[in-house]
């Protein structure tokens, strides 16, 4: 991942890291999602969403507004 990108969500809820990834996409926001979540026990570790630093306030406002 390039510099200048922060982590703007993390869940253990994977489900709800990736609606909310396809959410920011709809509004032009180029986001990662990055699984951090165990593949055999997935109470443990979380779900991480990216966005570069100058998109961000823009980003959480978005998820704000989804109640998320």
């Amino acid at each position: 991942m390039e510099k200048n990108w922060v982590k703007i969500y993390s869940t253990t809820n994977s489900y709800l890291a990736e609606i909310l990834k396809n959410v920011l996409l709809t509004h032009g926001i180029e986001c990662v999602l990055i699984n951090k979540q165990d593949s055999s026990y997935l109470v443990f570790g979380e779900a991480e969403l990216y966005t570069h630093i100058n998109k961000a306030e823009k980003a959480l406002q978005i998820i704000e507004e989804e109640n998320v």
